[in-house]
């Protein structure tokens, strides 16, 4: 037993603890999600984020030193961001006929997304800095995290919110497009992806990606977008607004 433990206490400091843990992880999430036939509830970004928060907290091993390996997996979502304009180039055409529609949809869309998040917290009596941390929640981590660097807010929390937004928009996407009535099929793919995409940001997308192609498409363009307008429009608001 002594031996044992020995042996962890080492492994659990090696940089490939964290490599080999989030990919074991993630590939047995995925198995399970693909046996069930990619049911939203078992998306597998989502158990794998609450498999290795428990496998951590009973480990006790330090973020820091998990991070040291996970950071490779880390350093590959910017390719994975960049890869996502390949569908988009094939869709060019259509894209350029829509691209008013789509630009005020994402408009609209922010603008309601961050309104809504902002209104409850602040109903909820939540401090000032607590709600310019959730005002960005619907753009990707690392552009939350820039935006409530400026504009007052606690970066670290609003990446918080913002991969909460994301596993809630992959959780529940489908069951509210559903009860919405948008169809999947044609079109309502399109809409789908991009509804995804611009509000549940790279953890919506993937999910779209896996669903269907257009959605995927779609979806990263929305994500995109959103993270463009996104920080353009809020930190002037919100310097306005004060």
């Amino acid at each position: 037993m002594t031996d044992f433990v020995q042996l962890w206490v080492y492994l659990s400091t090696t940089p490939l603890f964290g490599l080999t843990a989030t990919l074991v992880v993630y590939l047995l999430a995925h198995a399970l999600y693909t046996r069930w036939q990619q049911a939203p509830w078992a998306n597998p970004v989502f158990w794998t984020v609450v498999t290795l928060a428990a496998l951590l907290t009973l480990t006790g091993v330090p973020y820091p030193s998990y991070f040291s390996g996970a950071q490779f997996i880390h350093f590959l979502l910017g390719p994975a961001v960049v890869a996502l304009a390949w569908p988009l180039w094939q869709r060019r055409a259509e894209l350029h006929q829509r691209w008013c529609r789509l630009l005020l949809a994402s408009l609209a869309g922010g603008l309601a997304a961050s309104a809504c998040a902002v209104g409850a917290g602040w109903a909820l009596g939540l401090p000032t800095e607590v709600l310019l941390s959730m005002a960005p929640k619907l753009v990707t981590a690392p552009v939350a995290m820039g935006i409530a660097e400026k504009t007052g807010g606690i970066p670290a929390l609003a990446a918080v919110f913002s991969v909460m937004t994301g596993l809630t928009g992959a959780l529940a996407g489908k069951y509210l497009f559903d009860l919405l009535r948008i169809p999947a099929a044609g079109e309502g793919w399109q809409v789908r992806g991009f509804a995804l995409g611009a509000s549940s940001h790279g953890i919506g997308a993937a999910r779209a990606m896996q669903v269907n192609a257009d959605a995927g498409a779609y979806a990263g363009l929305g994500l995109g977008l959103q993270a463009v307008l996104v920080a353009l429009w809020m930190p002037l608001l919100l310097g306005w607004l004060r």
